[in-house]
C-alpha cells in the first residue's frame, strides 16, 4: 500500500494569459501559440507612470515591459451568486476576483450543483498567493503617504484577505488560508489540501494559486536580480535562453479522495499519487538553486506514490528559461530518471507559451498535463531549436517535445515540478485513473503530544525571551509595544551584513528570534522544517512610490525635468534604489528560507498568510508534519511589525475604530515528545491535542487579555501569546504575573 492515499482531481479552472478556461489553455498549447508574443507589452497605464521613467539599464530600471498578461477577464466575470453582495466586491484588486472565479468554476466543474449547499461546509481551500504587493495595495499605501483625497479600499492591504473572502463568498469550511513558497506555492498548496482530505477534515478541497502582484515591481525586481529576459522571449531548454518573463494568472483544482470520487461516479481528470517537498537548506545562496534539494523532493514524491520513475511518460518541468536554472533542474531530474537512456523521457514547459506565472506556474502546468491526458496527446514546447538546445540536455535521458505527438501509454503517468526561489522544492506525480491504483488510506497523523524545546522572542521593546518574561511578570515597567532600535548579532550569521542592510526589519527580527530559539540545538537536516506566519509588509510599496514620483508631478501639472532635485530627495526619503539584496530582502517567503539557510534545515517549509490566525496556522501545519512523521523538528515562527502606519490605518478603516498595535517576532522549536525525550532535550512545555482543531480560534488564556498590555500583533499575536504562556509557566506564573 502506498504511503500517500490517492486523490482524484474532479474539477479544474484557470485565468491565465490567453486562457480563461482549461479548454482554451489546451488549444493554445497544442497549437504552439506564444501569448507573450501575442500580447507584446504591458497594458498602458498598468504601471501608472511613463515607460521612459523606468525603462533603461541602471538601478530602478527594467529593460523590458513584456510579460504574460490576462486579458478579457471582465467578459467572464460574474459578481452575482456569491454569499457576499456584489457591491462588497467593488474596490478590490482583481486578484480577489480571480480567486473567487477560479474557485467557483472548479467547484462547478466538480459537480457542485449536485452536492448541495450543505455540503459546502465540508469543502476546504488552500492556495498560493505571491506576497509581493498587489497593485491596489501599492495604491493604498501611496494614498496614505501622499495624503490623496480619494482613498483606496483598505482591504487591499492584506494578502490574506482573499482567503477570508473566498471562505465567506462560497460558504466553505472554516480555515481557508493562503501561502507563499514562491514558485512552488501551488504544488505545496495541493499537498496541504491532500493532507486535509487524508485527515478526513474535509470531503472536497480546492487548491491552486494566484499571482497578480504589482507588475512594475516584478519587472524592476527581476532586472535587479539579472533574471529578466533581455530578448523579451521565454525560451526554456534553449541554449540562448537569457532569462524569464513574468506572467500573471490563477488556477485551481478540486480534489476528492479517489475512493469517494469513484463511489460517487464523478469525472476524474487525473489522480494525484504523491507530492514530494524539500528545502535547499544551506545551499549556494538564494540566487542559485540546489540540485541536491530538488533531487530529494522528486525522489520523495515517487516513494510516497509507490511509482517507479521509469513508468513516467511525460515530465512537465519548472524550466523558467534561465540557463543556470534550467541546467540545474535537468541535472537533478536526470539523477532520478537516469534509467531512461534507451527510451528518452519527453519533457516540456508551459512557460514557453505563457511566461512564468510564479506562484500559479505549478498548477497551470498540472492543468496542461490533465488536458494532455484527456486528449491523449503530448503537447509541444515552443521556441525549442534543435540546433541550439541547452547543452545540459546532451547528458540527460530527456527529449524536449517540439511538436505534438500521440501519448499511447496506459495508464498515463506524469510528473510536474515546481522549484521556488529561495529554496522551496515540490514535485507532483499524477496519473490517469486505473483499476490497479490502491485506494487504501495511508497511515494518518499520530495523536502524540508535542514538546516545545526552544523559545525566542522579540516583543515590543523586549528584545529576548528573558526580557519578554520580565515584561510579562511586571519586572520591566518601561515596556513599549514598539520594537524601536534593534541590534542583530553578526556572530555566526550566514549572510553578508551588507545584504542585510537592504532587508526589511520584519525579516531580521524573526531571524533573530529563530536563532535564539534554536541556540545549542542540532536538529537532523532533512527531518527539520520551518513554518512561518506573516503578513506581507506594506513597506515594500515604498519602491513603487519612489518610481512613480515623476508621474506624480506630471499628474499635478508640473514638469519633472525641472524638479529633478526634488525627485531625488523625495526618492531617498522613501527608500533607496532596489538592489538584488533588496529584492530578496522584501520577499515574504524569504524569512522562512533565511532560517532554513541559517540553520541548514532541508525539510519542507512554508510561509502562511492567515490574518490574525497566521501564527496558529503555522503551528497547525507544523503539528501535522510532526505527528504524521514527515518531520522530527519544526521551527514555528510568526512576525508582524503592526505599528507600521499603513497597517494601523487599514485596520482602523476596516473596523471603524483604532486599536493599539504591538510589534512581535517569536519562534518555537517543536518536536514530538517522544523524539525530544529520546534526545534528552530540555522540554519547556507540552502541547496536547491537535493544533488543527484550534485553527482560526484565538488562544485562550482564561481571563487574561495580553493585547491590552502588549498590543495587537496581528499575524504574530496568537503565537506571541503561546510563547508568553510557555515563558511565564516556566516561572510558575500566569502571563499577568499571578501565581
Amino acid at each position: 500500500m502506498p504511503a500517500f492515499e490517492p486523490i482524484a482531481i474532479v474539477g479544474r479552472a484557470c485565468v491565465l494569459p490567453g486562457a480563461l478556461t482549461p479548454e482554451q489553455l489546451w488549444t493554445l498549447v497544442i497549437e504552439g501559440r506564444d501569448m507573450v508574443e501575442s500580447i507584446h507589452a504591458v497594458d498602458p497605464g498598468r504601471w501608472r507612470l511613463a515607460g521612459s521613467d523606468v525603462q533603461g539599464e541602471g538601478a530602478d530600471q527594467t529593460w523590458s515591459d513584456r510579460g504574460g498578461y490576462v486579458r478579457g477577464f471582465e467578459g467572464v466575470w460574474d459578481p452575482e451568486g456569491f454569499a457576499v453582495p456584489a457591491a462588497a466586491l467593488r474596490g478590490l484588486d482583481p486578484l480577489f476576483l480571480w480567486v473567487l472565479h477560479c474557485a467557483r468554476e472548479a467547484l462547478a466543474d466538480a459537480g457542485d450543483d449536485r452536492r448541495g449547499a450543505v455540503a459546502r461546509a465540508r469543502v476546504g481551500a488552500v492556495f498560493g498567493n505571491l506576497g509581493f504587493p498587489m497593485a491596489q495595495m501599492s495604491r493604498h499605501a501611496e494614498s496614505l503617504w501622499f495624503e490623496q483625497a480619494e482613498p483606496v479600499d483598505p482591504r487591499n492591504r492584506f494578502m490574506s484577505g482573499a482567503a477570508g473572502l473566498l471562505e465567506r463568498a462560497l460558504g466553505l469550511a472554516p480555515g481557508v488560508f493562503c501561502l507563499d513558497t514562491a514558485c512552488a506555492s501551488s504544488l505545496v498548496a495541493i499537498k496541504l489540501a491532500c493532507d486535509q482530505l487524508h485527515d478526513r477534515r474535509v470531503d472536497l478541497a480546492l487548491a491552486g494559486a494566484v499571482n497578480r502582484a504589482d507588475d512594475l515591481f516584478l519587472h524592476v525586481g527581476f532586472c535587479a536580480l539579472s533574471a529578466l529576459s533581455r530578448s523579451g522571449r521565454s525560451r526554456p531548454f534553449h541554449a540562448d535562453a537569457d532569462g524569464l518573463l513574468p506572467a500573471e494568472g490563477a488556477g485551481f483544482v478540486a480534489l476528492e479522495r479517489l475512493a469517494d470520487a469513484r463511489r460517487h461516479g464523478h469525472h476524474i481528470y487525473g489522480v494525484i499519487r504523491g507530492v514530494g517537498l524539500s528545502n535547499d537548506g544551506r545551499g549556494r545562496g538564494f540566487l542559485a538553486p540546489a540540485r541536491e534539494g530538488q533531487v530529494r523532493a522528486i525522489r520523495q514524491a515517487y516513494a510516497l506514490a509507490d511509482v517507479d520513475p521509469g513508468a513516467v511518460s511525460l515530465l512537465e518541468c519548472h524550466a523558467t528559461g534561465t540557463v543556470v536554472g534550467d541546467a540545474t533542474e535537468l541535472g537533478s531530474s536526470a539523477e532520478v530518471f537516469a534509467d531512461r537512456q534507451t527510451q528518452p523521457l519527453p519533457i516540456g514547459s508551459l512557460k514557453s507559451n505563457l511566461g512564468h506565472a510564479i506562484t500559479a506556474a505549478g498548477v497551470a502546468g498540472l492543468i496542461k498535463v490533465l488536458e494532455a491526458m484527456r486528449h491523449g496527446q503530448r503537447p509541444p514546447t515552443i521556441h525549442v531549436n534543435a540546433d541550439a538546445p541547452n547543452p545540459t540536455l546532451a547528458d540527460t535521458p530527456f527529449r524536449v517535445l517540439d511538436r505534438p505527438e500521440s501519448w499511447p501509454e496506459s495508464p498515463k503517468i506524469a510528473g510536474v515540478s515546481a522549484f521556488g526561489f529561495g529554496g522551496n522544492n515540490a514535485h507532483l506525480v499524477v496519473s490517469e485513473d486505473d483499476p490497479g491504483i490502491d485506494v487504501g488510506a495511508g497511515p494518518g497523523p499520530r495523536d502524540e503530544p508535542l514538546a516545545v524545546i526552544g523559545v525566542g522572542a522579540i516583543v515590543g521593546s523586549a528584545h529576548s525571551a528573558n526580557a519578554f518574561t520580565r515584561a510579562l511578570l511586571g519586572d520591566d515597567e518601561s515596556f513599549d509595544p514598539r520594537t524601536g532600535s534593534f541590534e542583530l548579532d553578526l556572530g555566526g550569521l550566514r549572510f553578508p551584513p551588507n545584504d542585510l542592510r537592504h532587508t526589511l526589519a520584519q525579516q531580521l527580527l524573526v531571524l533573530a528570534a529563530a536563532r535564539e530559539a534554536s541556540a545549542g540545538l542540532e536538529p537532523a537536516r532533512e527531518r527539520s522544517g520551518v513554518f512561518m506566519g506573516i503578513e506581507p509588509d506594506p513597506e515594500i510599496c515604498r519602491h513603487g512610490a519612489r518610481w512613480r514620483l515623476a508621474q506624480r508631478l506630471r499628474d499635478a501639472g508640473l514638469d519633472p525635468g525641472a524638479s529633478q532635485a526634488w525627485i531625488e530627495g523625495a526618492g531617498e526619503a522613501l527608500v533607496g534604489p532596489l538592489s538584488a539584496a533588496g529584492v530578496v530582502g522584501t520577499m515574504p517567503n524569504i524569512p522562512a528560507n533565511r532560517i532554513n539557510a541559517q540553520l541548514d534545515l532541508g525539510g519542507h517549509s512554508c510561509t502562511v498568510f492567515d490574518g490574525e490566525s497566521s501564527g496558529l496556522r503555522a503551528l497547525s501545519l507544523a503539528s501535522r508534519a510532526l505527528r504524521s512523521g514527515e518531520l522530527d523538528t519544526a521551527v514555528v515562527c510568526a512576525v508582524d511589525l503592526s505599528c507600521q502606519e499603513v497597517h494601523t490605518h487599514a485596520i482602523a478603516a476596516i473596523e471603524g475604530r483604532p486599536s493599539e498595535p504591538g510589534d512581535a517576532a517569536v519562534a518555537l522549536v517543536v518536536q514530538r515528545l517522544s523524539v525530544a525525550r529520546a534526545a534528552g532535550a530540555r522540554v519547556l512545555a507540552v502541547l496536547e491535542g491537535d493544533a488543527a482543531e484550534a485553527e482560526g480560534q484565538a488562544l485562550s488564556l482564561g481571563d487574561i487579555d495580553l493585547r491590552a498590555r502588549l498590543g495587537r500583533s496581528w499575524a504574530a499575536g496568537d503565537l506571541r501569546d503561546l510563547c508568553a504562556a510557555v515563558l511565564a509557566g516556566r516561572r510558575g506564573a500566569l502571563p499577568d504575573a499571578r501565581p
